[in-house]
C-alpha cells in the first residue's frame, strides 16, 4: 500500500454512484490510501442518472474537522444534488480552498466543478465538466473550458484534473493516479 492519501468528498445524498464507487474502486486498486467523508459522516446514497436511487456507501469520516495537510489530492465526484449540497458546505469549500493553497491535486467530476466556484479558486483555470455547468464556471472567471473526456490544468500553482459524465471515468481515474503517484 502507498503512503499516499486521497480524499473523497460527498454530501449524504444525490451522489452520481459510478463517480464515487468507480474512482473509490480504481485509487484503491492502485495502492493508494483513500478516505470517503461526507457532510453527516456515515451513510451514503447514491443515484444514477440523478433520478434512480442506487446503492448506498459507508462514508468513513465526516467533513468537518479534516485537513489537506493530511491528504495528497481531493477528488469531487458529481450528481447534481451532491454537488449542490457541497457548494454550500463551508467545511467543503475550506477544504478545497486548503488544498490548492497548498498546490496540491483537486479532481472534480460532472456538476463537481460548481464546489470550486463557491470555493473561490476557479479563477484562471481551465478545465471541463458537464455541459450545462459551462456558463456557471465562465461566469466565475475561468480561464476556458474544453469539450474533452479529461482536462488537467497547472495554472495558479495548483493541479486541477477535471472529467465530463461517467463515460469519462477510465480518463479521470487514471489522471488522478498518474498525478498522485507523480507528486
Amino acid at each position: 500500500m502507498s503512503s499516499k492519501r486521497v480524499l473523497i468528498i460527498t454530501s449524504n445524498t444525490g451522489i452520481e454512484r459510478d463517480e464515487l464507487v468507480k474512482p473509490l474502486e480504481a485509487l484503491k486498486g492502485a495502492g493508494l490510501n483513500v478516505t470517503h467523508a461526507s457532510v453527516e459522516g456515515g451513510t451514503t446514497q447514491t443515484f444514477v442518472q440523478d433520478t434512480e436511487k442506487d446503492k448506498t456507501v459507508e462514508s468513513t469520516a465526516k467533513l468537518a474537522g479534516l485537513k489537506a495537510e493530511d491528504f495528497d489530492a481531493l477528488v469531487i465526484p458529481g450528481g447534481t444534488v451532491n454537488a449542490d449540497t457541497l457548494r454550500q458546505d463551508k467545511d467543503a469549500q475550506a477544504l478545497v480552498k486548503a488544498f490548492a493553497d497548498a498546490g496540491k491535486t483537486v479532481a472534480a467530476i460532472c456538476h463537481g466543478p460548481w464546489l470550486l466556484i463557491d470555493a473561490g479558486v476557479i479563477e484562471g483555470k481551465t478545465l471541463t465538466s458537464y455541459p450545462s455547468v459551462k456558463t456557471d464556471l465562465l461566469n466565475a472567471k475561468a480561464a476556458g473550458w474544453k469539450d474533452t473526456e479529461v482536462f488537467t490544468c497547472g495554472a495558479n500553482g495548483w493541479t486541477l484534473i477535471t472529467s465530463r459524465t461517467p463515460d469519462d471515468l477510465p480518463a479521470f481515474n487514471q489522471a488522478i493516479i498518474k498525478a498522485v503517484q507523480t507528486a
